[in-house]
């Protein structure tokens, strides 16, 4: 069933109503060929019971019936690569939403930026399908006579309401009957559309051609039901249509032939686990065919860490050197925060993809969201190794073998609730400047409540609770803990107590007669070598006494996690399929 009108009747309007959905149609992976875009479909949409060969060979046969064989190899495009041309495109897209052989499926404008022929070819395949079983329902603007013989039903729309319905053998004899008979030679469906945009620029538009309708078309119920000799027999229930629509073959079924009820068809073609993993896969393909966005992030690190590297090299135990140690882990902290907002642009660009194929029940958003996290993991694992190997040594940070694996596990948990995090206002936003204009602003707040700028116990009591959801305290705090726990590393020793203040510049000499006598009223024994300040008062003075750190790194972990689940939040209730 074909719906016309001219721009503006409500064709788009009325297709998104019955299906429920976005508007948006032409949505496609630009770095994956045509061949993989439909193999994926393919993978989503149809049973696991049908085997690989069989997706492979109903991939193959559409790509046929669609007219793309010498593009199956080429990747879709998208500004910045150049790929298939339009109208390829298009059938690309149709490709996706047809690969299942659906029950009922809904297309606005399937032949829009197609030439004639490539036109009538995609109708042709659209009749196919409805001839297995399927209900097709689609928007088209002027078909040729050769696409008006392949159609069944005909709508005709006019600012929302029908002026005509029936078949296209009908137009004739309603147009005859209405007054305007349809010259032999013309086509009657532009003779139908020009007719309309006339009766609608007219003072008294299309109203009167829309009562006609109404009467014609009782008066033919009437016709049909005196015709029919047994009005008695019962309408076929939905339940045995589908079973009608499923016996014809419908792909959708799963092909149960097991005896089970034939309209039982599940939600999803896939279990749980193998939508992950196909959702997985693909984007693991569009990461290698964008390399250059992963090599970017990876030089980002390289580039902070060597100039952290050479600012920071070897720093020694003096009180200076504990202040610098203290400036270097919240600058790096706060950087492994800051270099995941690429991860923005990563899911809005899918935003549209992900809306239209869960609309689909092509997979479920549990599914997208686990793979969506364990994907991001391995590259996450390198650039935390990178950035800890070019620091660790280079700055001369404590604890050897142990003090480096936990120095890596507090980066890669920073990055870990780092990506989590911009991942999750991904999901909220729904703009790319946007995004980083929030996510860097947040960020800048939590790096304030940290504990670096100002201790906890100096932050006012109605601004403590930002200090506790603030995402870089936590590992902040455990980098801390791990280069400063060692309890016999001494960071100010005798006359170093007096470095930064007015009586740095005073003689030794007199430095230590004050020392002198400072032990003397404190009742120990206080010598240029004595351990002033050591790694624990370090602690103590930056407020670290409440966690662990090993307590730390769980909590870090434990934010990525919430901030996935938040995530999915989102998805389940931010990113339906309704045009706006």
């Amino acid at each position: 069933m074909a719906v016309l009108g001219a721009s503006g009747s409500g064709k788009s309007t009325l297709i998104d109503g019955l299906a429920d959905r976005i508007s948006k149609e032409d949505l496609l992976f630009p770095m994956l060929t045509v061949k993989e875009t439909l193999m994926f479909s393919a993978e989503f949409r149809l049973p696991r019971a049908l085997s690989k060969s069989k997706k492979k060979a109903r991939v193959e046969a559409l790509i046929d019936q669609l007219g793309l064989t010498s593009a199956a190899n080429t990747v879709i495009g998208d500004e910045g690569h150049r790929g298939v041309s339009g109208g390829e495109r298009r059938r690309v897209s149709i490709g996706t939403d047809i690969i299942h052989d659906p029950i009922i499926l809904f297309l606005d404008e399937p032949t829009s930026g197609l030439d004639s022929t490539s036109a009538f070819m995609v109708v042709k395949v659209l009749q196919r399908i409805a001839q297995r079983g399927s209900i097709v329902v689609l928007t088209i603007h002027q078909p040729s006579s050769r696409i008006l013989s392949l159609l069944d039903r005909l709508i005709f729309l006019s600012r929302g309401q029908t002026v005509f319905t029936g078949t296209p053998l009908d137009l004739p004899s309603f147009f005859s009957e209405y007054g305007h008979p349809i010259p032999e030679n013309e086509s009657r469906t532009e003779f139908a559309l020009d007719h309309i945009r006339e009766l609608e620029e007219s003072s008294d538009g299309t109203q009167g051609m829309v009562d006609f309708n109404k009467r014609w078309q009782q008066q033919r119920r009437n016709n049909n039901s005196s015709s029919i000799t047994s009005l008695n027999t019962p309408k076929m229930s939905l339940n045995d249509a589908i079973s009608a629509s499923i016996s014809k073959g419908k792909l959708v079924s799963g092909g149960a032939n097991d005896g089970s009820n034939p309209t039982s068809v599940p939600r999803f073609a896939n279990p749980f686990w193998l939508e992950v993993y196909v959702i997985g896969k693909r984007s693991l393909l569009n990461s290698r065919r964008t390399p250059e966005l992963f090599g970017i992030r990876l030089g980002a690190i390289v580039v902070t860490g060597t100039i952290l590297a050479t600012i920071f090299w070897h720093l020694d135990q003096s009180p200076k050197g504990a202040k610098e140690r203290v400036g270097f882990f919240a600058f790096a902290m706060s950087t492994m925060f800051y270099t995941c907002a690429e991860a923005i642009p990563t899911f809005l660009q899918e935003r549209y993809i992900f809306m239209r194929e869960t609309a689909h029940n092509a997979y479920r958003r549990s599914s997208y969201v686990l793979s969506h996290a364990l994907i991001s993991i391995p590259s996450l694992i390198v650039l935390s190794f990178t950035f800890a190997a070019i620091t660790f040594w280079a700055v001369g940070l404590a604890g050897g073998t142990k003090g480096f694996l936990y120095y890596v596990a507090f980066i890669l948990a920073s990055f870990w609730a780092g990506h989590s995090f911009v991942t999750f206002l991904s999901g909220v936003v729904t703009h790319v400047m946007l995004g980083f204009t929030v996510v860097v602003a947040i960020l800048a707040y939590f790096v304030l409540f940290s504990g670096f700028f100002i201790t906890r116990d100096r932050i006012p009591s109605y601004w403590i609770w930002f200090h506790y959801i603030s995402l870089v305290k936590y590992p902040y705090e455990g980098v801390l803990q791990n280069e400063f726990s060692d309890p016999t590393k001494c960071f100010v020793r005798g006359v170093q107590m007096f470095d930064s203040t007015p009586l740095q510049a005073v003689p030794d000499v007199l430095k230590l007669t004050l020392l002198n006598n400072m032990g003397q009223v404190l009742g120990r024994n206080l010598t240029g070598n004595s351990c002033v300040t050591t790694g624990q008062d370090i602690l103590q003075q930056q407020g670290i006494s409440d966690l662990t750190r090993l307590n730390c790194l769980l909590v870090t972990i434990a934010w990525g996690f919430f901030f996935r689940f938040l995530f999915y939040v989102t998805l389940m209730f931010g990113s339906k399929n309704k045009r706006k």
